[in-house]
């Protein structure tokens, strides 16, 4: 599979790092704005091969996307410290416009995945631009956030993480909504298993949890300047999935056709990703609250769409 990555800093660059050294790619192509920078990163990640997969890198021009059969978009203003994702939407609306006109001129077959802060606002306006089905522009959307909730959940419980299973959904950022009621461990519903354990999960130990996971992005880019190393799992993740034609459940963003008579929108629910991109979407069951903050996450993400100018 040959795949391009537009945007060759921190995020596409991780990304690209990720997807080599789990064999996920025949061929990457970096691409950009400073070609410098693409072409030394190319150069790193060749270094990398010998102890990884056998895998092509090149950094090139948009037209090196050619028979590329993913686009990875990371390219971007980045978030600065302070400031909420939603606060990019009008500058990264405009860089996206320019990108997917490259892309859809040189490799108009390729299905896409956004990565671009505001990502749900990013995923919409890549979708409209490109003109292709929902199902083919994928924003990484909560993925990130999920991992963060499972994580923080898994070290209170004290199990691994890949045995604990909720969701986050709606916005990437700040209105994002943590379904406490759709986590489990095990066979036994959250509540349950932890008061089992010895290890109850009173409103304080959530409210630490909701921080870690909804603040995380603004503590981490305060630290060193920028997320990078679980946005680039998750890329490679969703890139996995792909590939592999696995119909995995990912709670990624597309367009959404609708959600409570709110339209003009793309956020994140669990879906069914493989070869064909996001296959179906389902709603899990959720509690009269979560489901009223879902409803209102999505009235956030409608207000920042509804001006962009594409």
């Amino acid at each position: 599979m040959k795949i391009g990555i537009i945007g060759a800093g921190v995020v596409g660059s991780t990304a690209a790092f990720a997807i080599v050294a789990r064999g996920l790619a025949s061929e990457v192509v970096l691409v950009d704005q400073n070609a410098d920078l693409a072409r030394a990163q190319a150069e790193d990640l060749l270094h990398a091969v010998p102890f990884t997969a056998p895998v092509r890198i090149i950094a090139g021009d948009p037209p090196a996307l050619a028979g590329a059969s993913l686009v990875v978009l990371t390219a971007g203003a980045a978030q600065k410290a302070g400031e909420t994702r939603l606060e990019l939407a009008s500058r990264n609306a405009r860089v996206m416009k320019d990108i997917i006109g490259e892309v859809t001129r040189h490799a108009p077959d390729a299905m896409l995945i956004v990565a671009t802060n505001p990502v749900d606002v990013m995923t919409l306006a890549a979708t409209r631009l490109a003109g292709l089905p929902p199902g083919r522009v994928i924003g990484t959307g909560t993925m990130l956030d999920t991992a963060r909730f499972r994580a923080l959940i898994a070290a209170h419980v004290d199990v691994a993480a890949q045995s604990v299973h909720g969701y986050v959904l709606g916005e990437h950022g700040d209105s994002e909504v943590l379904a406490w009621s759709t986590a489990d461990v095990g066979t036994l519903g959250l509540d349950a298993f932890a008061a089992q354990i010895g290890r109850p999960l009173d409103d304080r130990a959530r409210a630490r949890i909701d921080e870690g996971v909804r603040r995380a992005a603004y503590s981490i880019i305060e630290g060193k300047g920028s997320t990078s190393f679980g946005i680039g799992a998750g890329i490679a993740r969703l890139v996995r999935a792909i590939r592999g034609d696995e119909r995995a459940v990912l709670t990624v963003s597309v367009e959404t056709a609708e959600l409570d008579g709110i339209r003009g929108i793309a956020l994140s629910l669990p879906r069914i990703v493989g070869a064909a991109g996001v296959v179906r979407t389902f709603m899990p069951t959720l509690s009269g609250g979560e489901r009223e903050a879902l409803v209102r996450s999505a009235r956030v993400l409608q207000e920042a769409s509804a001006g962009l100018e594409l």
